[in-house]
């Protein structure tokens, strides 16, 4: 093809582009101030760069400075605005199914399955919802606690057996990813957790990249392992749909099985894609925003000596009580109740550092918010660090001070502190996520002394943040006194 051709193929697509979308913003007369970006890609090509370089935040904040905290900019082929504050937290996150439904962009959805919580709404939403709540209320969790326990041991003892350094992101991502397929999904043989796990890591990877489909790119390597996924969980689907039918196994026993049961407003079963988009999608909020956590809180500890040392005093006071006391030996409910500093620790990690740096939503209907138009179809984001970061709400924000969190300090406005989401949608899985949290710094700080091998080591973004060497440590048991 001449390259006058190609030139007039891209003009007449870059018309067919804009003429679509001056039609889409059609009546809104009011539109936030901003830049909606080159024609098709908008700026998406420069809102990647700066996340995966771990200045999201600068992105937003410049545009902020220029247009103030409501802008419009369009990524991942969507016009957008762009909310920062505690009213545009309440107004996106707070606001009914009717205004506005969650809208991850088309490539994520390819990957991670249309028919996933995080796509529902209405009814069907609050069907699914309801069987992963049972799961994760506050009485099956304290079932949980033991096994996570036992878990976290075995798993440590066999990562530092024969080997004195270890990959702290690597272990967190295997140790979790292990523990919620035991206890939410029963999936227990090793052989079938490695390959689960395997392919979930290349479909995480694919998340963050470019979603261009040609043979060897990180997102076709992303849709293929989501295929193999479906492909190894419809065998495991099938036989405990089975058993359910003859009373071999419960509903209650485990989360594949209690979707499979659910009937919806005619009485009709869950479809097995349903089945398998929740799964991948349980899968990966149980374990990976889990896996950041714990790995940013041992980056946090191996580097502050001072917060290192309450915790471990905080941690080493529960074990003394327990040896006294001649308990049983894994942890239980009450300890995990006790480990309110340790907790406080990665509550601040979480507004430095959080997990997920926002939340995309899509409006179904004209709206306005702080006197701008939002129009139907355009889609609107949050930003945690626009609230995580305000000094008029949390003073010296750049300083980590974990007593923030203490009951006795100055209240939290709600929709300012939104690690795990807020309003209808907010992560149902956040209790779990705090629990496997403690069960695992109890076991790593009480029974095992370390040092990073790179002092100082940074944290980078792709697609979420981890420390950029994988935060390898020397790691020994520690010497009982």
């Amino acid at each position: 093809m001449s390259p006058i051709a190609l030139a007039a193929i891209i003009a007449l697509v870059s018309f067919l582009f804009l003429s679509k979308f001056l039609k889409n913003v059609h009546g809104s007369k009011n539109l936030p101030k901003g830049s909606l970006g080159f024609p098709l890609i908008g700026e998406t090509i420069s809102f990647l760069r700066a996340h995966k370089k771990e200045q999201g935040a600068e992105w937003i904040n410049e545009r902020v400075a220029k247009y103030g905290p409501i802008f419009k900019t369009s990524v991942m082929g969507t016009p957008t605005v762009i909310i920062v504050g505690v009213a545009g937290n309440k107004f996106v996150l707070g606001s009914s199914d009717v205004v506005f439904a969650t809208n991850r962009p088309k490539r994520i959805s390819a990957l991670q399955g249309k028919y996933n919580i995080f796509e529902l709404s209405g009814s069907r939403y609050r069907l699914v919802k309801r069987a992963m709540l049972s799961f994760l209320q506050p009485e099956s969790l304290q079932n949980y606690v033991k096994r996570m326990d036992e878990l976290v041991t075995t798993s440590l003892l066999k990562e530092i057996k024969q080997k004195d350094t270890i990959k702290i992101v690597n272990f967190m991502q295997k140790l979790t990813f292990s523990v919620a397929c035991d206890i939410l999904f029963d999936i227990k043989d090793e052989a079938t957790k490695e390959a689960f796990f395997g392919d979930f890591r290349i479909l995480f990877k694919a998340l963050g990249s470019f979603p261009i489909k040609f043979p060897g790119s990180a997102y076709s390597r992303g849709l293929e392992a989501r295929a193999r996924i479906s492909n190894r969980l419809l065998p495991i689907l099938r036989k405990r749909k089975e058993e359910l039918s003859t009373g071999v196994l419960s509903s209650t026993n485990d989360v594949v099985s209690c979707l499979l049961a659910l009937k919806g407003e005619n009485e009709e079963s869950i479809s097995e894609a349903e089945v398998v988009d929740n799964f991948s999608i349980l899968l990966i909020a149980s374990h990976d925003t889990t896996a950041i956590l714990l790995s940013l809180v041992v980056w946090k500890l191996s580097r502050d000596k001072q917060i290192y040392t309450k915790v471990l005093q905080e941690q080493m006071d529960i074990l003394r009580d327990r040896e006294a006391a001649t308990i049983e030996e894994n942890l239980t409910w009450v300890d995990i109740q006790k480990m309110k500093y340790t907790w406080q620790v990665a509550q601040e990690m979480m507004r430095m550092i959080p997990p997920v740096f926002g939340t995309f939503r899509k409006a179904l209907e004209d709206t306005n918010f702080g006197g701008y138009d939002i129009p139907k179809g355009w889609q609107v984001f949050t930003v945690a660090h626009g609230t995580h970061m305000e000094k008029d709400i949390f003073s010296s924000p750049m300083e980590f001070d974990p007593s923030r969190f203490d009951k006795s300090s100055k209240p939290i406005p709600p929709y300012a502190y939104i690690p795990f989401g807020a309003g209808l949608h907010s992560c149902i899985g956040n209790e779990f996520a705090r629990i496997e949290t403690l069960t695992t710094i109890h076991k790593l700080v009480t029974k095992f002394e370390w040092s990073p091998v790179y002092p100082d080591e940074t944290i980078t973004r792709k697609a979420v943040p981890y420390p950029s060497m994988g935060l390898p440590i020397k790691i020994k048991p520690r010497i009982q006194t």
